[in-house]
Formats: C-alpha cells, sequence, structure tokens
C-alpha cells in the first residue's frame, strides 16, 4: 500500500517471521508482504551483504539487509491487505474490503462508520497457496459462489460473545439458506467436497493463480502453520572470511576481466594498500577466479562439512578485518572426564541468513523443495535475496569419536530414539514428503547437549537464552556442536562465550548443565515419556528442562531426549555421560 508507513517490524524479522508471502497484523488490521520484485529499489540507506558460497548456490550477486526508510522517494517493504474478506462489528456484514468501499488503512464500513474486523480463518495447501476461507461455499454446502442470477447473497457473520470456540461464530445469508457456524471448520478434511484449492499467489499479484491439486487446509490467520521461513544460513569460513578477500570482494567489478591485474591495481590506485600486498592481491583475485569457473557442491551438508573442517583447525587473526578467527583451547581434563576432544574458541565469527523461500502447513524439508513457496515472479527475478548478518563469538565442541561410536552401538540406545524415528518418518509422509535422513541417537544427544549447554550459559554469560544459537554437525564423520552468540548488532561479539573457555571453568560449568537435565519439576512423566513434543519428534524434554526459544534451535525444539545424556530411572548407563 502507497504513502506513509502502516506499522514496523525489525529487519531481521523480515527474514524469519514477517517475510515474503507472511502476513502481518498491525494495530486492528493484516496485511501480507509483496514478492521481492515489488521491493524499491535500492536505495542510499540499504545495505548489500556479501557470503561467497551462499551467493554461488542461489546464482545471485549479492544479498540485501531489508530496506527501512521513512523516505517516500526511496520506499520501503510494500504490503497488500490480506486476507480480502473483512466483517463490520456493527452491521455484522461480511464481504470482501472494496464492497465496503474501504480503499485506504484503516478500512471502515460506509454505513457504520467502525473499522472493518480481518478474516479470522484461511486456506493454505501445502504447495504455498492461501486465500480467504470460502465463506459463501461453506455455508452453502459446495454451492455456485455467483448464486442465482435473481437473488443476492449477503453474507453476515455474527459472534455470539458466550465463548471463544468456534461454535459461538455464525454464518448466514440473505437467502434464507439455514445459518451454520464454524464449528470443525480447521478439521484436516472439513474442506472436502466444498472447496478445492484455488492456486492463488497474493503476494506475487491478484494475477498469479495456477492449477493445483492439493487439498486445501483452514487455518487461524494468525497460526504458525501458515508461515514457515526457509532460511539458509552459513558461516564466513576462510578464505572468504579473510580481510584480502574483503577487499578484492569490493573491487570485484574493476577486478574480476582485468587482463593485467598489476595493471589494474595501479590504475585503481590500489596498488600500495597499507594491509595487503600486491602479491596478496593479485593471489586473492586468482582464487576468486578459479572459484568462479569451477564447480563446487552448494548442497547444505557440503557447507556444513566446510565449516565443520574449518572450526577444527587454527585461523588466527592477521591484517586487516577478519570474519572468522579461531583458535584452540588445550583441556585434558573435559577430554578424559567429558570425552569432549578438541575445544576451539571462535573468537569472531560472521553468520549469514538468507530467505530463500517458505513454506505452509508443514516446515521446509531439504528432500521437497517443491514446496517451498517462490519469493518473486519467475520472469520478475532479482539478482539479488533478502538476508542478514550476525557478527558474534562462540565455541566449538568435538565429542570423542571413537567413545560416541561404542556408545551409540548399543542396542538399548538405538532402541530408545526409534520412537522418534518413526514419527519423523510418520510426518513426512503425511505432508506427501520423503525423509531427508535418519534420526540417530548421534543426532538426538548432541542436539539436547546443545540445548542443556545453552540453558546453562545463558546464567553466566551475561546473554538470554535467545540471544545464543546452535549449530549442529551432526554425520557419521561430524561429531560437534557450535555455541554462538545470535544478535545481530554488536553486542553479538561481547566475549561472555569466549569467556566461559577461558576463565578455566568449562569441565564444571558442562557438568553443571548435565546435572541439571537429570531432573526435572515435571518428572517422573516428562522422563517416562515414550513420545512428547510436536509430531511426536521429542522423548524426555519439555519446557521445564530442554526446551529453548526457537530463535536458538535449528530443529524447532524437536529431535531431543535428554535420557540420552544422563539415562532414565530404569537405565542410568543409557545416557552418553553416564556411559563414559
Amino acid at each position: 500500500m502507497k504513502g506513509k508507513p502502516i506499522g514496523g517490524v525489525r529487519r531481521a524479522q523480515l527474514i524469519t517471521t514477517y517475510g515474503v508471502g507472511s502476513l502481518i497484523a498491525v494495530g486492528s488490521e493484516s496485511f501480507m508482504v509483496t514478492g521481492l520484485d515489488r521491493w524499491p529499489e535500492l536505495g542510499p540507506y540499504d545495505q548489500t551483504i556479501h557470503e561467497r558460497r551462499l551467493e554461488k548456490e542461489f546464482g545471485v550477486q549479492c544479498f540485501r539487509l531489508p530496506p527501512a526508510s521513512d523516505s517516500d522517494k526511496y520506499g520501503d517493504i510494500p504490503v497488500i491487505r490480506f486476507p480480502e474478506i473483512q466483517s463490520c462489528p456493527g452491521c455484522n456484514r461480511l464481504a470482501k474490503a472494496k464492497f465496503f468501499g474501504a480503499t485506504r488503512s484503516p478500512a471502515k464500513c460506509k454505513e457504520c462508520d467502525r473499522e472493518l474486523v480481518p478474516s479470522r480463518f484461511v486456506v493454505c495447501c501445502t504447495a504455498g497457496h492461501i486465500d480467504d476461507f470460502p465463506y459463501f461455499r461453506w455455508l452453502h454446502k459446495g454451492g455456485d459462489s455467483n448464486g442465482s442470477e435473481t437473488q443476492r447473497h449477503d453474507l453476515k457473520l455474527k459472534a455470539t460473545g458466550r465463548s471463544a470456540s468456534l461454535g459461538d461464530i455464525e454464518i448466514s445469508c440473505s437467502c434464507g439458506v439455514r445459518p451454520v457456524t464454524m464449528e470443525g471448520a480447521l478439521g484436516k478434511g472439513a474442506l472436502k467436497g466444498i472447496s478445492s484449492c484455488t492456486g492463488r499467489r497474493p503476494w506475487l499479484g491478484n494475477v498469479w493463480q495456477e492449477d493445483c491439486d492439493q487439498f486445501p487446509r483452514a487455518m487461524q490467520r494468525g497460526a504458525s502453520g501458515v508461515w514457515f521461513s526457509d532460511v539458509r544460513s552459513a558461516l564466513s569460513i576462510p578464505p572468504w572470511s579473510e580481510g584480502v578477500h574483503r577487499f578484492v570482494q569490493s573491487h570485484w567489478r574493476s577486478l574480476r576481466k582485468a587482463p593485467d591485474i598489476r595493471e589494474r591495481l595501479e590504475e585503481l590506485e590500489l596498488a600500495n594498500h597499507r594491509l595487503f600486498s600486491v602479491e596478496e592481491i593479485i593471489q586473492a583475485v586468482e582464487q576468486r577466479r578459479e572459484d568462479d569457473a569451477g564447480h563446487t557442491d552448494s548442497s547444505e551438508a557440503a557447507l556444513k562439512s566446510g565449516e565443520y573442517q574449518a572450526l577444527t583447525r587454527t585461523a588466527e587473526e592477521k591484517a586487516g578485518r577478519q570474519d572468522f578467527v579461531c583458535v584452540p583451547w588445550p583441556d585434558d581434563t573435559i577430554a578424559t572426564e567429558l570425552a569432549v576432544d578438541q575445544v576451539m574458541r571462535v573468537k569472531r565469527l560472521r553468520e549469514v541468513r538468507v530467505l530463500r523461500g517458505f513454506t505452509r502447513l508443514a516446515a521446509p524439508s531439504t528432500a521437497s523443495p517443491s514446496q517451498r513457496a517462490p519469493l518473486y515472479a519467475a520472469e520478475n527475478r532479482p539478482d539479488w535475496l533478502p538476508a542478514i548478518e550476525v557478527i558474534g563469538e562462540g565455541v566449538f565442541l568435538r565429542l570423542d569419536a571413537d567413545r560416541l561410536a561404542e556408545w551409540e552401538s548399543r542396542p538399548e540406545v538405538s532402541a530408545r530414539v526409534a520412537p522418534i524415528d518413526i514419527a519423523y518418518r510418520e510426518r513426512s509422509a503425511r505432508f506427501g514428503l520423503t525423509p531427508d535422513r535418519e534420526i540417530t541417537p548421534r543426532l538426538v544427544m548432541i542436539h539436547t547437549l546443545a540445548h542443556s549447554v545453552i540453558n546453562e550459559w545463558s546464567l553466566d554469560s551475561g546473554y538470554p537464552t535467545a540471544s545464543l544459537r546452535e549449530r549442529l554437525y551432526v554425520s557419521e564423520k561430524m561429531s560437534g556442536i557450535l555455541i554462538y552468540t545470535a544478535t545481530s548488532d554488536s553486542a553479538g561479539s561481547l566475549g561472555g562465550i569466549v569467556a566461559q573457555v577461558e576463565s578455566g571453568n568449562l569441565a564444571n560449568s558442562i557438568r553443571a548443565a548435565l546435572d541439571r537435565m537429570s531432573w526435572c519439576s515435571s518428572d517422573p512423566l516428562c522422563v517416562e515419556s515414550d513420545t512428547s513434543g510436536t509430531d511426536n519428534l521429542n522423548r524426555a524434554a519439555c519446557h521445564s528442562c530442554v526446551l529453548l526459544p526457537e530463535t536458538s534451535c535449528e530443529e524447532f525444539n524437536t529431535l531431543l531426549d535428554r535420557a540420552l545424556l544422563i539415562g532414565d530411572q530404569e537405565d542410568s548407563n543409557l545416557g552418553f555421560f553416564s556411559f563414559v
């Protein structure tokens, strides 16, 4: 909508919470963020972000921090009114906003002069489509929404106010059909035989509608399942994190095709740079050219593997600003007693988080990228994607691979995780997806360890829990976790996380974290749970012991079981740290 801003959200929220295609409640109204092809051009207040590995994966020139400008000249994030259907609290009329004569914000009823109330309900499908709830077809049992040529159909919505249940929301029509309530409308098969998916993508404009064979499901517009962000993130690691490569990036357009790099540097008056020699710059340019010409695996597994290798190696601070400084901390005590065979202090790190799409109804899955809804119209593809960068610090812990392999080979350990793996496959099948991995004891245990350490360090480091984040490196060849700050400002590098190591208290803090996991205020119900959490993807894990703010967790607070850390009441040796 044009004109003055109607509300505000933080830039980071435009990647994780209120991105393209999502619904934003502003006061008493509801809006949808439009596609990238309708965002304003880059202005002087906008910032571009570069992350070499992600740029190659997505085939873009750069990433863009979502604009934040109060200037009418440069614009801000455009939105459209959605849901389109509104109701008047005065006359109870139910219709699209344009039929009330509402063209600007706030939308008002022409007859009652009262602000309209956006529809509480929308319909979505797993292909990412979204539309208004089909009130007419719900009331008329799937009848033609145009009705008869001689009979008007003026819908009304009335809430009795006796309770907040759907049974107290009544829909009626001027045609005299018997009124119905919204009772049962949110059930999985409630719209079967009543309405099919319309294939609408309103964030791309009203013309964007396609055939869809998916089955729609009604949801409240504020439900979390209406919009899941599909965010891809990567750490800046050597060589691209080094200062000389940042320097080359800032002059890449001039250096990319220069036949003589040395001569071009002299023309640009860059040959006498105070931090980098000409030879270092030439080497960085050649390395960038080779990377452009070659094919590299940019899958999530490959990105994580590259980061894991970087985190296990020393990267001392050099001349020029670096995005990655990682140095070891020898601690024989923790290696012997807690089976942590490597501790790395990541004194500086940079993470770039890119919004590459979104899903509805089901969380993003790498196994089914076709379920990902687009951020822009295909013919208007921009050469950038929205992203934010996080500057911070962290600690990397790697578990002893031999002890880990010995522990997870125990039959009782495999049996403990089996229900979670089954639930994971059932959830994938329910949404027509292929499971993208096997849920192993190693993954669940290391993930739970990360949560326990974050909870403990939030008490000691000076950071709130929501400002800490986990990054899991778990596979047959990887067994590590990175706990790091997740703030997008300078507060992310205050040093409180690295201090957990340099204070010499790391082993004690991990023991304290494990001690906290040994008891939960919900025990014995918590520790004896066969299944718990969303879609039964947890076992012994609840808000009283393990769960974190979802901004801190890679897995949406699933795949957790504290019994794999410290054992349960029947078998104390079930836990990895009891075993070692």
